[in-house]
């Protein structure tokens, strides 16, 4: 089975890594080549790490980096069997993407979007196979984490929800199985309880240190929720709340100001390497 990859990002590599892993040949598809060589200088990194640990040989090593490839050409993917992007979380890029790809890539191709909250049969809508796209939401670091959302939009057939519950155990995940709904469900419950630690942070209830501690130590998080926004990212936090809050009209889901104020001035947490928190 040929998998592709969209996107070189924290996301795209993790996913492009899990794969490789697994034993699949993967395509990393980017629109620069510079983007493509970072991101194998991560996939590297990463993998060193686990070499260095033990968790894997130097010779799996090099297995998983030969089965990774690259392209900056919609060309080379027009064969692949299950195309997986993984790029910015804004739905009319992403629908962009898309509708080129169902010029592209054969009827038979399976298109996965990881969106962490926008509309699958919205995205859909910019193809002419909207029985073949679902939700593959991974969550970051994807070597790590376990869970994946698969998400069915209005018109994603039943093949296709099982295609990729099947290829989401192959690769040692998770799957969850969601009827598309604004947010799904871990970032549905998730980011409006980080939104809420922004607005304690902002009322000076308490320091962020504290409320940190508060969450990990009174309800046993393993990371506080100001903490676990600087890792998701304050942008993806901030995309999130305005998609619950464009999808309910719920005020409830109004992101507060000052997250709002941070993605402006480009604070987005371990990506800038500051945000709630400064990192090296």
């Amino acid at each position: 089975m040929k998998i592709c990859i969209i996107g070189s990002g924290t996301m795209g590599n993790g996913i492009v890594q899990t794969f490789a892993a697994a034993g699949h040949d993967v395509v990393i598809k980017e629109i620069k080549e510079t983007a493509i060589k970072a991101a194998m200088k991560n996939i590297d990194i990463s993998l060193t790490r686990l070499a260095d640990k033990g968790k894997i040989t130097d010779s799996e090593k090099s297995d998983i980096l030969k089965r990774i490839k690259s392209t900056i050409s919609y060309e080379d993917i027009k064969d692949a069997d299950i195309v997986i992007e993984a790029i910015t979380e804004n739905s009319n890029i992403k629908k962009s993407v898309f509708s080129e790809l169902d010029q592209v890539c054969a009827p038979k191709t399976i298109f996965a979007t990881n969106t962490s909250s926008l509309s699958i049969t919205d995205i859909a809508s910019a193809t002419s196979r909207p029985d073949k796209v679902v939700g593959m939401h991974f969550f970051n670091p994807v070597p790590v984490m376990k869970l994946v959302e698969v998400i069915k939009g209005q018109l994603t057939s039943a093949e296709t929800m099982q295609t990729i519950i099947s290829l989401t155990n192959e690769i040692g995940k998770e799957p969850v199985i969601i009827e598309e709904a604004p947010g799904f469900i871990v970032n549905r419950i998730l980011i409006p309880m980080i939104n809420e630690a922004v607005g304690i942070l902002a009322e000076n209830v308490a320091s962020r240190e504290d409320i940190d501690k508060s969450m990990m130590l009174g309800a046993n998080h393993p990371i506080g929720p100001l903490a676990l926004a600087d890792l998701i990212g304050i942008d993806v936090c901030l995309a999130i709340m305005e998609t619950l809050c464009t999808e309910f009209s719920d005020p409830k889901y109004r992101p507060h100001p000052l997250l709002r104020k941070m993605a402006r001035a480009n604070l987005l947490g371990r990506k800038t390497s500051k945000g709630f928190y400064e990192y090296r």
